[in-house]
């Protein structure tokens, strides 16, 4: 059973959970995670490879540090890293999924312990939504590929695998949770790279060391949720007002300035925003949190 359960991970055209899709709250955030990092060049380091473990797209890390997208790294060099994220929402206790964000949040007792940047289903092949909770937690899992996925392979003219045993070839890498919505869990993976990416059929995939210290936090019958919010608000605690936006990669997001509009309205906070930059973020998508309040904006022209 545990195998045949692994054999689904990609799976997902067998059902459609768009009914009980899980879209943006009215609220604002109150909670980001991220911020501004140097990160020394390691042997062997791309741009693309440090998007992925920060959770950052290869343009903005590029334009940041100045940098052309297909630049040459070497071992000791600093790369500058902004990758500041609003938290969706709070959970009591669970994991927490935003599509379009890329990102994973987990929470214990109202408080939230970690933060990963993830890999998710490509557009033909959509990660669901919904509520979820974990079925499995298996260390070295056998995949047993799915006649999908076999027929995919046959398709492209690839040599085609119907069982992959536990090792360094193994795409679900060292650790699987397999979860309560249809043909879907969460698992490492042998190409890093492919985190913070939308290119797997269905599953969610982090780095490895992100989940082999995630697996072992999660109880079974851990609660979660994935929701589609490629618009997020939030207003902190200090009174700065940020905007991050995604692209609606699936086509399920509408028109983001009347989502943010709307976001705004609910919470009393529209004369707060400064729409110009609204706008631009909106244009930018770099899916960066940018303040936009109207505060903020009037100390800089202040000081320039």
């Amino acid at each position: 059973m545990t195998m045949l359960r692994i054999g689904l991970c990609l799976l997902l055209g067998l059902a459609e959970v768009h009914a009980a899709a899980i879209t943006q709250t009215a609220a604002p955030s109150a909670l980001v995670v991220g911020g501004n990092t140097d990160y020394v060049v390691q042997p062997g380091d791309t741009l693309t490879g440090i998007g992925a473990r920060f959770g950052v797209e290869l343009a903005s890390l590029a334009r940041l540090n100045g940098l052309p997208l297909t630049a040459r790294l070497n071992p000791g060099d600093v790369v500058k890293v902004e990758n500041l994220h609003i938290v969706p929402e709070s959970l009591e206790a669970g994991i927490l999924i935003n599509v379009p964000q890329r990102m994973l949040y987990y929470f214990q007792s109202q408080t939230l312990v970690s933060s990963y940047p993830v890999g998710l289903g490509r557009p033909d092949w959509e990660t669901p939504r919904g509520r979820f909770t974990v079925l499995i937690r298996e260390e070295n899992p056998t995949w047993d590929v799915p006649v999908s996925i076999q027929e995919e392979m046959a398709r492209e003219g690839k040599e085609v695998i119907t069982r992959v045993p536990p090792g360094p070839d193994n795409p679900l890498g060292r650790y699987w949770l397999g979860l309560s919505l249809p043909g879907i869990g969460i698992h490492g993976t042998i190409a890093p790279t492919s985190v913070y990416k939308f290119r797997s059929h269905g599953c969610i995939r982090l780095h490895p060391d992100d989940i082999a210290e995630l697996f072992p936090r999660i109880s079974p019958d851990e609660p979660g949720k994935i929701i589609y919010m490629p618009v997020l608000l939030a207003q902190l605690a200090d009174g700065r007002i940020m905007l991050e936006v995604h692209r609606d990669v699936y086509k399920r997001g509408g028109n983001p300035l009347q989502r943010a509009r709307s976001i705004a309205a609910q919470a009393g906070i529209t004369d707060l925003i400064d729409w110009e930059r609204v706008l631009q973020v909106i244009k930018d998508k770099e899916g960066l949190a940018r303040e936009v309040g109207v505060i903020t904006a009037r100390t800089e022209e202040a000081e320039q």
